[in-house]
């Protein structure tokens, strides 16, 4: 097993095939500077030949920042093996480093090609020769390899032993169609590195059975030194084996050495995310949202004893911090952990209060945060409360078609009443715009950018059914989320920007951890 394995992040290719995700140029640009300068990933594959004019000139901009930034031999891109004409389109965009796409299997040389084995080696060959007369160096592609070796291992010896001669560098394996386990994996792979010793070869994993992860470890346990990922596993049908988990995996499990710097993931794949629209699911190993939050109050009170639920995955690694979410599981030990973020002490029958109206809460399908538990304790210890320095007095919202909505506000900010109407893309468009014009213009002060917008209704087509809008905020440099609950989505979403307004005027400098708590 090879004590250092080198990452190909195939991104900006592979990933952009999944349904509905296309980086334009700029996009493509900013992922492939993340990916070499910050993640430190080894190779990127970025683009195939021919795709688009488009194609062609995002490739050109990738290639052009590389080659002043020192990485061209970092870039590499899909050509196929049609007579040249995809080594000459690289070549022309910049691109130095030529992945050939060749057959890797019998089934799909004879019945997809309809070419002999013996004509489509000849093809291969002639491709390699024209790209090396260029001055590129070539990896080659067999596709539907995992296939091949299973049903015709002869094919694929033939096609690696025709062309030792030349300058390949790189064997790439797919397993094109995500069909191999493990056992599979391993037993292939080491009968390619058996054989071939002298030979580079690289793993490509599918995750059609969710094995990709899992397949890329044994290609590596069997000697491959280099893997292909994509940022979040996107790809086509069920995507590729995601960065975070193969890096993760290699590095806690197989004692691998990789150039990845870790704390950086997080940060690339929510820029991922925001470029392709493709959520990250909540329950996503390393980068997902809920992954490093404790919800039972037992997994709290053992954090609380010597670490007893935590394990090698700890989320400062990944740049992220552990949290401890508020709900009807959560117990005394969670709410203690966000009581110590806001400095506040309470005996046992204060608590035993708290925990029962956290429930309670819950039981209600209520989101409970950070900022709700000061509220949530003056309400149920009785303690002598101001009104809260925000108040909606009075709105009104109109819809009319042809005509862009329109919002009247009336707000009381610290007993003084403020009004403002204003027109907007859509109502909650409109109500903020009145809300904005409030705090800048007769305030004269910055309003809280708006970040993201999630709204999430319950299944089952009700039409009334509960709406559960969270808004996540940034203001003054701090990022925080707030929630509303309603069964209209609008009305949900004007409470949780109330509840937003009055947790900067109660305490605008409180809130530097708000990113650890989540509800739930």
């Amino acid at each position: 097993m090879p004590a250092g394995v080198e990452i190909l992040d195939t991104t900006l290719r592979d990933g952009e095939q999944t349904s509905g995700v296309s980086f334009n140029a700029r996009e493509k640009l900013s992922i492939a500077r993340l990916l070499l300068e910050e993640l430190r990933v080894n190779r990127i594959e970025i683009a195939s030949a021919r795709v688009s004019p488009g194609e062609e000139a995002a490739v050109r901009a990738i290639t052009e920042w590389a080659r002043k930034r020192g990485h061209l031999d970092r870039i590499e891109a899909l050509g196929f093996i049609d007579g040249g004409i995809s080594v000459e389109w690289l070549w022309r965009a910049g691109c130095r480093v030529v992945n050939l796409l060749a057959k890797g299997s019998r089934r799909h040389c004879e019945e997809q090609l309809c070419r002999t084995p013996a004509q489509h080696l000849a093809d291969v060959r002639a491709e390699i020769l024209r790209a090396a007369d260029r001055g590129m160096r070539v990896n080659l592609y067999l596709e539907d390899w995992s296939n091949g070796m299973q049903h015709a291992p002869d094919y694929v010896h033939s096609m690696v032993e025709g062309l030792s001669d030349l300058p390949v560098e790189r064997f790439l394996c797919p397993d094109t169609l995500g069909i191999l386990d493990p056992w599979t994996t391993e037993r292939i792979c080491r009968e390619m590195t058996t054989r071939y010793p002298t030979l580079r070869f690289d793993f490509h994993a599918h995750n059609d059975y969710d094995l990709a992860v899992a397949n890329t470890a044994a290609a590596v346990r069997a000697g491959f030194r280099g893997v292909h990922v994509t940022v979040n596993g996107l790809g086509e049908r069920a995507g590729n084996a995601p960065l975070s988990s193969t890096v993760a995996v290699l590095h806690d499990r197989l004692g691998c050495r990789t150039d990845i710097v870790e704390r950086k993931i997080y940060r690339v794949s929510r820029t991922v995310e925001s470029y392709t629209g493709v959520r990250i699911p909540a329950n996503r190993p390393i980068v997902g949202e809920s992954v490093f939050t404790q919800c039972a109050g037992v997994h709290a009170d053992g954090d609380n004893k010597n670490g007893l639920y935590y394990n090698e995955l700890l989320p400062e690694r990944f740049g992220r911090v552990r949290e401890y979410a508020l709900g009807k599981t959560s117990g005394k030990a969670n709410i203690l952990k966000n009581l110590e973020l806001l400095g506040i002490d309470l005996d046992d029958a204060a608590m035993r209060k708290v925990t029962e109206r956290v429930v309670e809460l819950s039981d209600k399908k209520e989101l409970v945060t950070l900022d709700d538990l000061p509220y949530i304790i003056a309400d149920v210890l009785r303690y002598d409360q101001t009104d809260a320095p925000v108040r909606i007095l009075n709105y009104s919202l109109s819809l009319a078609q042809g005509l862009h909505p329109v919002a009247t506000l009336r707000i009381e900010i610290h007993g003084e009443p403020y009004e403002q109407t204003s027109a907007g893309d859509g109502q909650y468009d409109a109500f903020m715009r009145a809300l904005r014009q409030i705090y800048r213009e007769q305030l004269g002060r910055r309003f809280p950018m708006l970040v993201d917008y999630a709204v999430s209704i319950p299944p089952g087509g009700r039409t009334d059914a509960f709406v559960q809008t969270i808004i996540t905020w940034e203001a003054d440099g701090r990022t925080f989320r707030t929630h509303g609950l309603d069964a209209d989505q609008t009305e949900a979403a004007i409470k949780a920007t109330i509840k937003m307004l009055n947790i900067i005027e109660t305490n605008p400098t409180n809130h530097g951890n708000q990113d650890r708590i989540v509800a739930r």
